[in-house]
């Protein structure tokens, strides 16, 4: 557990334990902040691409009544449990850094924050639950479900071109922290030792397999990004396990499909 916690962060951990078990509050990130398979598991272009409509008005972000109403929630994903974050489980933007400073937008997508300046987010993780075969689990069943991919998903809506910005941010971090960084929050000083790009569809469209470096041992995680108009989606999948295979397919298309 303590190797999980260095491997994640406090932060994330924070959502394996919840998961096992069955900051601030949703929305109120923006107050705070003043997969790689190339099989087509990510978002279409005509979810990502994000054109804003043509109009003099500036963008306004969403209320957080309307963004709560474009994430995933448990009928959008069969095979997952979807949970609404609660206290505790989101941190403070400003609680979370690197100690590259162009770093911090990875930093804070990999903490289960939407990147940048969002004026609101909404926050859900979903839990893939495994197959078992009938009525009772084994211990092996259980030790799966420990094992079982969470992937927190943030979503951020911005004014004027705060997406953009963000998602920007996002791709120069992808570049420019290739090499590692070191995540600070929680309490911890987490070693990022590499970020690898991901194959993604979508012109707007990013993912990364992340490795963390645990007593000399790879932690891998995966991290998705994408933008669809004034908002940007965020997905870090984690796992007790301390590898997660594969992009979340099922989570990136369903999530993609509500922002349409």
């Amino acid at each position: 557990m303590r190797s999980a916690a260095v491997a994640v962060t406090a932060v994330s951990l924070a959502l394996l334990v919840t998961a096992c078990g069955g900051g601030e509050k949703s929305g109120d990130q923006g107050k705070d902040a003043g997969k790689g398979t190339g099989t087509g598991a990510a978002p279409s272009a005509s979810a990502t691409s994000g054109a804003p409509a043509t109009s003099s008005a500036p963008v306004k972000a969403l209320s957080a009544a309307e963004l709560e109403k474009l994430i995933v929630e448990q009928a959008d994903l069969p095979g997952h449990q979807v949970q609404k974050a609660k206290a505790g489980e989101i941190p403070l933007a400003s609680a979370v850094s690197a100690d590259k400073p162009s770093c911090t937008p990875f930093a804070h997508a990999m903490s289960y924050l939407a990147p940048g300046k969002p004026s609101v987010s909404a926050h859900r993780k979903a839990i893939e639950v495994p197959k078992t075969e009938g009525g009772s689990a084994s211990p092996e069943d259980a030790l799966g479900a420990l094992a079982a991919p969470v992937t927190g998903v943030a979503l951020g809506s911005y004014d004027g071109q705060g997406a953009q910005e963000a998602f920007a941010a996002m791709k120069k971090a992808g570049t420019e922290c290739a090499g590692g960084f070191t995540l600070i929050g929680g309490g911890e000083r987490t070693k990022i030792s590499k970020v690898a790009p991901e194959t993604v569809a979508g012109r707007e469209a990013l993912a990364w397999t992340v490795t963390t470096d645990v007593d000399g041992r790879p932690w891998v995680t995966k991290l998705v990004v994408f933008r669809h108009g004034s908002i940007v989606a965020s997905l870090s999948t984690i796992s007790f396990g301390g590898t997660v295979k594969e992009l979340p397919k099922a989570v990136i298309d369903a999530q993609a499909a509500k922002l349409g």
